[in-house]
């Protein structure tokens, strides 16, 4: 299905503007249809006169008319009159009796979209029409609190056909765990007293430990009541609790969370009052906690395992200058080296919270350590990369440092023993594959030999048994050895897939 925004752009009739506007909108469609019980659809004009839908939301607290989702279709005849009006004349136009969908009674109101971006000191523009589908077929005596959301959703309706809201101020912030009109809804005057609360809206509330009934208080008074005195408080959250900006805070009391949103209500330009949506989140935050704690945790270990590597590291350097034995020298040399690339993306993964190393980075400290530590008397090496490995896990980047490691000694040491000379190593990346290469300008390997010593064996291994690749050694022509590593990136991302966190919440 195609998003939003390339549904827009296919019209060639919106600004990017527009499309900032509608995608506010269109993230606050669940709230405008859980306070009209009704269907939100968001239509956007086509050069043919007609119009496309680009946004579809249910209420979750009402039956939907649309069991299909009608994102990318056209507008159909009994509401193009309507929805044209709407965009003509930038009023709200309701439907003179009812509509009939699919054998279901439905009523429609088409609201202009007008887009008021006074920041750009632009005129406001209708770019849309947002139609509301109430569906009639279960109608019953409406509760109060029903009562208050449609007063509600027709003041934001107000608001959206005067270029008022979705307001372009109001921080976005996560989805995740942000308050929703069925998790508690509170209605504020123009003075901050609460005029309404929802039943959710009370528990919440309570837990925060205010007892009594919330309707005919000051809101910011209760808040002020209920909060620890010796707590620091965010400075955003007396303007939240009054409903004078649309901004989000977060209450702490009793060990209970309780995540607010407000959305000021204007009409005809003058502030009448404010929503104040609610949600206990403390589980969310339990769980937030928990994983920083475990993030943290790891990157301790990565940390510890890093100067554990180096110590080791330090000790086999200490070793190879005191043995008297060229080979043992030789020997614990090469296994420093490898420890060294190890340590090197332990050190990396300890410095961020992802479990994935940004390997250009990794692979430059790993290629300085390699060409420092190889070259012998005599030898003098350039290594050159080019292109770029890309972000890679850490199951991926210890065996490929470590195989690249053993590949760029080998050019070092042995293409290029007693000689100038020069080591490149390119790096191509598609969407399936990652190839890489290591060519150096040596004597190079007579053709179809490959070395049979302890590093071939380990690139061997690392690269076919723990990346599922593949490696080949041939000759240049000319002069040199060159190295090509294959590896199926989707190992990868299946990886990836497999330890990929699970939303809690939304």
């Amino acid at each position: 299905m195609s998003t939003l925004t390339d549904l827009v752009y296919a019209q060639a009739l919106s600004s990017d503007a527009d499309v900032e506007w509608l995608h506010r909108l269109a993230g606050d469609g669940q709230l405008l249809a859980d306070l009209a019980f009704a269907d939100i659809v968001v239509w956007v004009p086509t050069p043919d006169d007609s119009f496309v839908a680009v946004a579809h939301t249910r209420p979750s607290g009402a039956a939907t008319l649309f069991y299909r989702d009608i994102v990318g279709d056209r507008v159909r005849p009994q509401w193009a009159t309507q929805v044209r009006e709407a965009f003509r004349t930038a009023a709200i136009v309701d439907s003179a009796s009812p509509d009939w969908f699919e054998e279901t009674p439905t009523r429609v109101r088409a609201v202009p979209i007008v887009r008021d971006d006074r920041r750009e000191g632009s005129e406001p523009t209708v770019v849309g029409v947002l139609t509301r589908h109430t569906n009639l077929g279960e109608a019953r005596a409406p509760s109060r609190q029903q009562i208050t959301f449609n007063d509600c959703a027709d003041d934001l309706f107000g608001m959206i056909a005067s270029g008022d809201f979705p307001d372009l101020s109001a921080p976005t912030g996560p989805r995740r765990g942000a308050p929703r009109a069925s998790d508690g809804l509170i209605r504020l005057d123009v003075n901050g007293i609460t005029t309404f609360a929802s039943p959710n809206a009370l528990s919440a509330w309570g837990r925060l430990g205010f007892d009594d009934e919330l309707e005919g208080e000051s809101l910011s008074e209760v808040t002020a009541k209920v909060l620890p005195t010796k707590q620091t408080i965010d400075e955003s959250l007396p303007l939240v609790v009054s409903g004078r900006a649309p901004w989000r805070s977060d209450i702490e009391a009793r060990g209970v969370a309780v995540s607010l949103r407000a959305i000021p209500l204007r009409a005809r330009g003058e502030r009448i009052g404010a929503i104040i949506l609610c949600r206990d989140v403390t589980e969310i935050r339990h769980q937030e906690q928990e994983l920083i704690t475990k993030d943290a945790t790891i990157r301790e270990i990565h940390h510890r395992v890093k100067n554990n590597l180096q110590t080791v590291a330090s000790l086999l350097r200490i070793q190879a200058r005191r043995t008297h034995s060229e080979e043992a020298r030789d020997a614990l040399t090469q296994a420093m080296r490898r420890v060294s690339a190890i340590a090197v993306v332990h050190d990396t993964l300890s410095e961020g919270l992802a479990q994935s190393v940004d390997f250009d980075e990794v692979f430059a400290r790993v290629l300085k350590l390699v060409a420092e530590v190889a070259a012998g008397a005599g030898t003098r090496a350039q290594t050159r990369s080019i292109g770029t490995f890309g972000e890679l896990p850490s199951e991926y980047a210890t065996p490929l440092a470590l195989a690249l490691t053993e590949l760029v000694t080998n050019a070092v040491e042995h293409g290029l023993a007693g000689r100038e000379g020069q080591v490149e190593i390119e790096a191509m990346r598609s969407t399936s594959r990652l190839k890489v290469s290591v060519r150096d300008t040596g004597s190079g390997l007579p053709e179809g030999q490959v070395g049979r010593g302890l590093g071939t064996q380990i690139v061997r291994t690392l690269i076919q048994g723990e990346l599922g690749g593949t490696i080949d050694w041939h000759t240049l022509v000319g002069s040199g050895t060159e190295v090509t590593i294959d590896i199926p990136l989707r190992w990868i991302d299946r990886s990836r897939a497999d330890t990929r966190p699970v939303p809690l919440g939304h």
